[in-house]
């Protein structure tokens, strides 16, 4: 209850938003969760841009925070005081990658708690289906075999989208985020079919951000770290003009052959 009492004024947001598209842009039910989860997702375009602006620099910065991380691996608080300090000289913000999907989490449950009272809210026998497929925004998600339709485009809309706004993470803290939705998929088959297109429209929404982003975005080269870039055994030495020629060696002379002392026969040495 006191979530809900927290969440009362977006709920009423979400609702004036839904009834504007349904009454005025003559949209069903259906699309007008499409269209709201549109306009939040405009709405938050600025953190988004903060999001790619820190997936960047962690992404830059990468090589040196793993130098961090193998220096002071014996002592994690160490490690930690270092990294926040080469955070704040670098002006990195960790935390923006997940402002958009924490700026999500409030509106998620909103519309939430609009849909699970939607009967009381809507006219009776309103349209409340959605391509003429999911006959029911309002009833849960696997109810119909509509739904698990639907949720079957959840899960690998959440994997795609994760894919995307994951590139900094580890390899297998990557692949454990892409799987959760399959182990959630259980949970979200429970809540009303509308709450999970809205999901669904939000995901794709990322990955046509993630496809924008990685055609208009340059990627950033990561900076050298101190010393240089290691060599090997193959790797030509630089000559004095700082190219990659190989200089001449001088060729050694052979050591000296030993003076040899004629002997006089029955004499000594000369």
């Amino acid at each position: 209850m006191i979530v809900f009492s927290v969440l009362q004024p977006l709920e009423d947001v979400m609702k004036a938003i839904l009834d504007f598209f349904h009454d005025t842009g003559h949209l069903t039910w259906a699309w007008s969760i499409v269209a709201t989860t549109i306009v939040v997702r405009v709405v938050l375009v600025p953190l988004t841009v903060k999001q790619i602006h820190s997936m960047q620099s962690l992404q830059k910065h990468a090589p040196e925070m793993k130098e961090i991380q193998k220096k002071y691996k014996g002592d994690r608080q160490k490690m930690n005081e270092e990294l926040m300090k080469f955070y704040r000289e670098n002006s990195i913000n960790p935390a923006a990658s997940c402002l958009p999907l924490a700026a999500q989490i409030p509106v998620f449950f909103a519309l939430y708690f609009v849909l699970r009272n939607f009967a009381n809210h809507v006219p009776e026998g309103a349209d409340l289906s959605w391509l003429h497929i999911v006959p029911d925004i309002s009833a849960p998600a696997n109810s119909h075999w509509s739904g698990y339709l639907l949720l079957a485009i959840y899960a690998s809309s959440q994997v795609l989208s994760t894919w995307f706004m994951s590139t900094t993470m580890d390899k297998v803290q990557r692949w454990i985020m892409m799987g959760l939705p399959l182990v959630f998929i259980t949970v979200v088959a429970h809540f009303p079919a509308g709450l999970v297109l809205y999901w669904v429209t939000t995901n794709l929404w990322t990955v046509g951000q993630g496809l924008i982003t990685r055609r208009l975005v340059p990627k950033t080269p990561a900076p050298a770290l101190a010393g240089g870039p290691k060599r090997s055994s193959r790797t030509p030495p630089k000559d004095d003009a700082g190219n990659g020629a190989r200089r001449e060696e001088p060729v050694p002379k052979p050591p000296a052959q030993p003076r040899r002392v004629k002997r006089k026969k029955g004499g000594a040495r000369r």
